[in-house]
């Protein structure tokens, strides 16, 4: 019976005895073994009640088991439901609610603060640790072989991403089996993967990046994996020289460049460094290709769409840009009800086999979000030039508005980065009592010297327009960051709401 997803990346997987995951303790898990534990979670999912079209909420550390969970969820045709561990019971009580899992895997821990969620809302509580430990593992303990993956349809969901919740309630994005297969297959072509890939993992697997970009490549073509719980610099170091290929967020490329061990002959064996999640400054690729003679392939995606862009493997990969679309994904760029000319900016519209079906229980949002005709508006503002290459100026939602005047925040971002003193920069809008907003500045200092405000200002004045200027710096240590890197600019616009009360 077919079952894409699973038949895919996880049925070809039986019987294989070559290495599939390489751990920070010096184990390896062959394909056998793994898929041997993907069957007997499945048969314990089954054993729980789980029937296809259930969501399985997961929150738990990274590990080989909680890998194989996905696995077993996708065969028993359940819903993968990957939660940020970093959410407390609070939060968890709106996912539980909203997504009503069958069955929420936590870690033992925290099941006195689990149960009660749970409990108000009919779900099992079963346990993982990290360690590969907990009821969930006991009860797959007692399973034996013979499992038959569910049939499933290409359109049936396969998970449910919830967004990061910036402004409002999150989102449960739904993605299907084609969903997420069909973005791993063209990106697999496009970044050359094969089986002889080693590639190293040290994102969370919770999040788009990890899970269906990372692991799902990496199923897909037979390669291995250097599973790492996170990242861990000494880990990374010693991780390298074993491995073909890497993908991260920035902070992982900027703290291998703060590490004189970062040199051409670490890397003598990497074929490719992806970055995506959030944006890669210009000078982290200059600094990383001076090191090492690699130059950094930046792509852009999203939770409703997987990945959207890309720069090429072989071609000009440009420090600054997202690359092109992919290959079967159309994108366009609207102002106002158009499309605009090459080099204005607009709202990055995106369409194709990527793109998620909706968000869960949430029509209207989903009628506001994706056009009838297949259309998802991101809310990215972007520019794209005349070769094609897609460049990022911000959110929608971070555009400041002054006194009239459209502010796009990394245009003065971009000026502020290259100034002595600052290591990098968040441009946000405040309520002004004249302006209505007014551009504010947010520096994080770097380690050698203290930003030079009167110069700062001197030379923001000398390169920008008056009404682009910020009118209030703050200089900090670092900025808020999410667990793939982002920026939080909704918590430093609260931070700062009152610097210009009154």
């Amino acid at each position: 019976m077919p079952n894409p997803l699973f038949d895919t990346l996880f049925a070809p997987l039986t019987g294989q005895d070559r290495p599939l995951l390489h751990l920070a303790d010096g184990r390896q898990i062959s394909a056998a073994a793994f898929a041997t534990q993907v069957g007997r979670l499945a048969l314990a999912l089954q054993a729980l009640g789980v029937a296809p079209g259930d969501r399985v909420a997961v929150q738990v550390a990274k590990s080989p088991e909680a890998l194989a969970l996905y696995g077993a969820t996708v065969a028993v045709g359940a819903v993968f439901l990957p939660l940020n561990t970093g959410y407390t019971a609070a939060e968890l009580d709106y996912f539980v609610g909203n997504a009503t899992p069958r069955v929420f895997v936590g870690d033992p821990a925290d099941a006195p603060a689990l149960a009660p969620v749970c409990a108000a809302h009919g779900t099992q509580l079963l346990g993982l640790s990290g360690q590969g430990a907990g009821s969930l593992m006991a009860l797959a303990a007692q399973q034996g072989a013979g499992f038959v993956p569910v049939d499933r349809a290409g359109d049936d969901l396969a998970a449910i991403l919830y967004t990061s919740g910036t402004t409002g309630r999150s989102k449960g994005a739904m993605l299907s089996h084609d969903n997420l297969l069909s973005n791993a297959q063209v990106l697999a072509d496009l970044w050359r993967f094969t089986e002889r890939d080693v590639l190293l993992h040290a994102l969370p697997i919770f999040h788009t990046h990890g899970l269906f970009v990372a692991s799902n490549i990496s199923l897909l073509t037979g390669g291995q994996m250097v599973f790492l719980p996170s990242f861990d610099l000494e880990q990374v170091i010693a991780a390298l020289p074993n491995c073909t290929a890497m993908m991260g967020v920035p902070t992982f490329y900027t703290r291998l460049l703060d590490d004189r061990r970062l040199t051409r002959d670490l890397v003598v064996h990497m074929r490719l460094f992806i970055s995506g999640s959030a944006p890669l400054l210009s000078e982290t690729h200059i600094q990383f290709e001076s090191r090492t003679g690699m130059r950094i392939l930046e792509r852009y995606g999203m939770t409703e769409t997987n990945m959207n862009t890309s720069n090429p493997y072989d071609g000009e990969r440009r420090a600054g840009t997202v690359g092109m679309p992919l290959p079967g994904v159309d994108l366009r760029i609207m102002a106002d009800g158009r499309e605009v000319a090459t080099g204005e900016v607009g709202v990055i519209e995106v369409r194709g086999p990527n793109v998620f079906q909706g968000y869960w229980q949430m029509p209207d949002k989903t009628a506001e979000d994706l056009r009838a005709d297949g259309w998802f508006i991101t809310g990215d503002l972007a520019t794209r030039d005349a070769d094609g290459y897609v460049t990022i100026v911000g959110r929608a939602k971070d555009l400041v508005i002054t006194g009239g005047y459209n502010v796009y925040p990394k245009e003065v971002e971009d000026l502020l980065d290259t100034l002595p003193g600052i290591t990098e920069s968040a441009v946000i809008g405040l309520p002004h009592p004249d302006f209505g907003e007014a551009v504010f500045a947010v520096l994080v200092r770097a380690k050698d010297a203290e930003p030079d405000l009167d110069g700062i200002r001197a030379a923001v004045a000398e390169r920008l327009a008056k009404f682009k200027h910020p009118k209030g710096y703050a200089v900090v240590d670092a900025l808020p960051r999410n667990t793939m890197g982002k920026v939080q600019k909704a918590g430093l616009r609260q931070t700062y709401a009152r610097t210009f009360a009154g």
